[in-house]
């Protein structure tokens, strides 16, 4: 109804918000982005926090500036990290198939929002591979992963865990319901 819809809003926003708080260290920054994708899918559960994942994608694809550095547009979404971004709606879909099959338990929901990261990860590298190897350029998978994943990992550890545990304070809220 229409709280499930304005907590999808909110969630997007959140996520739009936390786009914009970014540190670049290369190609791709560190956003708090995952910070807000996984306590949305904590605190509204795998359907309604892939909804608000889903919008907040859309709103960037019609162009508001809700990605990092205040960008929006199918372009951004080519981009080499476009598959972060696309890969956040995959970390979604697959939390909400984890807890719809073991039950929304603390430890589930842990081991969702991690092996969703680790889905994220996978579908970026491999989409900013192909932006590479399509823009003629060689590049290995060791140099992917250093580019992409092994310097991200402590900041991604600490946005889970930081998510997973305002999650147990948050699910309480009457409102979320």
């Amino acid at each position: 109804p229409v709280r499930d819809m304005a907590l999808c809003a909110l969630f997007a926003a959140l996520t739009a918000v936390c786009a914009w708080i970014s540190f670049p260290i290369s190609e791709i920054s560190i956003t708090l982005q995952t910070f807000a994708i996984f306590l949305a899918l904590g605190v509204l559960g795998g359907k309604r926090g892939t909804i608000a994942i889903a919008v907040y994608i859309l709103l960037g694809l019609v162009g508001l500036p809700v990605f990092s550095g205040f960008r929006g547009g199918f372009g951004v979404l080519m981009g080499a990290t476009g598959g972060y971004i696309l890969g956040f709606l995959g970390s979604g879909l697959l939390y909400w198939l984890i807890t719809g099959l073991l039950g929304d338990k603390p430890w589930v929901r842990l081991t969702a929002m991690i092996l969703g990261n680790l889905l994220c990860y996978a579908f970026g590298s491999l989409w900013f591979y192909q932006v590479y190897i399509g823009a003629g350029k060689e590049i290995t998978l060791t140099v992917i992963l250093s580019m992409c994943v092994i310097p991200y990992i402590p900041m991604d550890a600490a946005k889970i865990l930081l998510a997973f545990l305002l999650t147990g304070r948050l699910k309480r809220l009457p409102f979320v319901k």
